[in-house]
């Protein structure tokens, strides 16, 4: 048997990970070159590495397909509705910080909370006739977020990519997005709302509620937390 851990598979993430792992004990590595998506666990028996892309983890997580994974806290809320009841939270590794945020142009000087963004998107569906569009790529939680503050009138713009410079580039009026040290978003002349904040996020070793959780594999999920020095999760 063997228990699967997926992992970032490029950039700081996975170094973070990597390093994180190792600073406790679990060696992991790339097995061939950098284009193979393989590695290999050291440290513990019977434990698989699997390299996915950061979005790809919520998925195999809520299909049981790897046992652990180690992608956002965002990526979880946003991709699985029901994320308590699909997967577990092991631990929070200390890295991959950003911030889900609400943001509008600097122009907008009488406009810093959500109250005044109500009342702008009011004003803008009178005056054009459509409602305010919000870019982001997290409709999930944006939607859940502006729906208990009240905000109505917008419509949300997928956006995959470069989401701050919507407003310059006339597709939205406004964006949600990740954000970490807030350089970008100054240099597109954008400000973050006084009261919106969405969701911190970091990175966290999730583990998968619908995975084959047999006594071989929870005595190999036993021995990892150990020697990780984690608390084992309750699992079904």
């Amino acid at each position: 048997m063997s228990l699967k851990i997926g992992v970032p598979s490029k950039g700081r993430l996975m170094e973070k990970t990597f390093d994180w792992f190792g600073a406790r004990g679990v060696t992991m590595s790339r097995s061939g070159d950098e284009r193979e998506y393989s590695g290999r666990v050291d440290g513990v028996d019977g434990v698989q590495l699997v390299l996915l892309s950061a979005g790809e983890i919520p998925r195999e997580l809520a299909a049981g397909r790897i046992h652990l994974g180690v992608t956002g806290t965002d990526l979880i809320r946003e991709k699985l509705a029901d994320w308590p009841e699909q997967v577990a939270e092991v631990a929070p590794l200390g890295f991959g910080f950003a911030d889900l945020i609400i943001a509008v142009p600097n122009c907008w000087i009488d406009v810093d909370t959500l109250d005044d963004l109500d009342a702008v998107a009011a004003q803008f569906r009178a005056r054009h006739g459509q409602r305010l569009r919000i870019a982001t790529k997290y409709h999930r939680l944006v939607r859940d977020f502006l729906r208990e503050a009240g905000v109505a009138e917008y419509s949300l713009v997928d956006s995959q990519g470069a989401t701050e410079g919507t407003v310059r580039n006339l597709t939205a009026e406004a964006i949600a997005d990740i954000t970490s040290s807030g350089e970008t978003l100054r240099a597109n002349h954008l400000k973050i709302l006084s009261d919106g904040l969405i969701l911190r996020s970091q990175a966290e070793l999730f583990a998968a509620r619908a995975a084959d959780w047999s006594p071989a594999n929870r005595t190999i999920l036993s021995a990892l937390t150990a020697r990780l020095g984690l608390t084992t999760p309750s699992l079904p």
